[in-house]
């Protein structure tokens, strides 16, 4: 992917839109797809996961390749 903005990260953003860490997991991310849809699981029980789905939305949109790998 060619990085932010790229067709490949919008389309990662979008994944992550419906379910957390699908855009990660699309993006080859396995170990931060795992985290964020864990955390995004057990947060919605009390009502919080909405920030780890934003959360996971933007890192799909604004993910860089090499930047964290």
């Amino acid at each position: 992917m060619a990085g932010q903005g790229s067709t490949g990260n919008v389309v990662a953003a979008l994944c992550s839109f419906f379910i957390p860490g699908l855009g990660q997991l699309v993006q080859g991310r396995l170990l931060m797809a795992i985290v964020q849809f864990v955390l995004a699981a057990v947060l919605w029980l009390i009502l919080l996961g909405w920030i780890i789905h934003l959360w996971s939305i933007l890192d799909a949109a604004w993910y860089k390749p090499g930047r964290y790998d």
